[in-house]
């Protein structure tokens, strides 16, 4: 008797019909999903970066790039980005011809001084003009060596705050994903090794090689005090240190982020399944909302991904082609020298330019490595969502 009444009720309700509202679709709703995301302190740093930089490249507007590139509105144009890097190449590389010309003109004034007094037979006397000159050449290269360590130091730096600024808004973005265990693992691991990293470099490793600089021009300056194997084992202690962090870094990460993607992926699918099918009425459709917001904030961790990889690399170049120019200068300098004084300020100006390449190969690690930090967390992310 009551399955009867209840079908009546259901057939008369049949013949009143409510009235439906419906709206347009605002075009501002999909960037809601991005809006609660923290990128204020991330487009801070970015503001902060030098002025020589912001003059190079675009300015750089981080919550704008990470929009555009979700709705894949952005648009690389390669050809122009080379053309940028060869310009800001060029620029270094007349910026520093008036080294090249001091260094150049001090050996030619050098070796006019050697013959004058060999010709004179004043030995002495040849051998104190060539070490006073010999002195002038190391002030000028190790002044300018410095600078460029500075460099180096400063870019180091600059990346690290940005990278820590960076991480919890990916962390954010991971745990949106479903990658909750993944994210509470990266989350210390990430923040510390960072920390570490940087300052190994910024405090270790770059007044190391500046220190196996020094050394050098200090065994070239006398035939009597060599320190050429001390040096040899300072530079080998600086790569084997930044190799191995790295390494231990990068395979900590990887492994942890695959594990903790496995057991994201059997959790997120249980507590779907669960909702399905425990939930009355609604549940489907409650798990199909959840998938819709997980895709979503995929879309949007690998924009910010890959807006974070464009900001390091932004963040590299100038400093990098200031390095390799300079050891360019340094090496051209050398194989310009070596004709009319081949001796202790060829063997100066090459030592200078082979360590400068080491400063280079390590800020580019620091780079590469905070890329693949990047990397992982953005794989383990897509990782988390395809074994779902």
């Amino acid at each position: 008797m009551t399955k009867t009444y209840l079908a009546l009720a259901v057939f008369l309700l049949m013949f009143f019909p409510a009235s439906a509202l419906a709206s347009q679709v605002n075009p501002a709703d999909s960037n809601q999903q991005e809006s609660p995301l923290d990128l204020f302190s991330v487009q801070q740093y970015i503001d902060q970066l030098d002025k020589e930089v912001k003059g190079s490249v675009p300015e750089l507007n981080f919550g704008e790039m990470v929009t555009k590139l979700a709705k894949g509105e952005i648009h690389w144009k390669p050809a122009e980005i080379l053309a940028n890097l060869l310009r800001q190449l060029f620029k270094e590389v007349v910026a520093n011809l008036d080294l090249l010309g001091k260094l150049v003109m001090l050996a030619v004034i050098c070796a006019v001084l050697q013959n004058l007094m060999s010709s004179f037979e004043k030995s002495s006397a040849a051998q104190l003009a060539n070490s006073v000159s010999y002195l002038v050449l190391i002030t000028i290269a190790i002044g300018s060596f410095s600078l460029a360590v500075n460099a180096g130091r400063e870019v180091v730096n600059t990346m690290v705050i940005f990278m820590q600024a960076l991480t919890p808004v990916l962390l954010t973005l991971l745990v949106a994903v479903g990658g909750i265990a993944s994210a509470a693992v990266f989350s210390p691991v990430i923040l510390v090794t960072l920390d570490i990293f940087g300052t190994l470099i910024k405090n270790v490793i770059l007044p190391l090689l500046f220190f196996v600089a020094v050394l050098g021009l200090v065994g070239n300056l006398s035939d009597r005090l060599k320190v050429s194997s001390l040096a040899d084992l300072l530079k080998s202690i600086a790569m084997g240190l930044t190799g191995v962090f790295s390494t231990i870094f990068l395979g900590v990460l990887a492994i942890q982020g695959v594990a903790g993607a496995v057991g994201d992926s059997v959790t997120f699918r249980t507590a779907k399944y669960s909702v399905d099918a425990f939930v009355p009425v609604v549940g489907g459709m409650l798990s199909d909302a959840l998938e819709a917001v997980v895709s979503s904030s995929l879309l949007i961790k690998n924009a910010v991904g890959i807006a974070g990889v464009a900001v390091i690399l932004t963040m590299l170049v100038v400093p990098l082609l200031k390095i390799v120019t300079l050891a360019f200068i340094y090496k051209l300098a050398g194989a310009l020298i070596q004709p009319i004084n081949d001796g202790q300020m060829v063997d100066c100006l090459n030592g200078l330019g082979n360590n400068l390449f080491l400063v280079f190969a390590a800020v580019a690690t620091v780079g590469l490595l905070f890329f693949f930090t990047i990397t992982i967390v953005v794989g383990v992310g897509n990782i988390t969502v395809m074994l779902r």
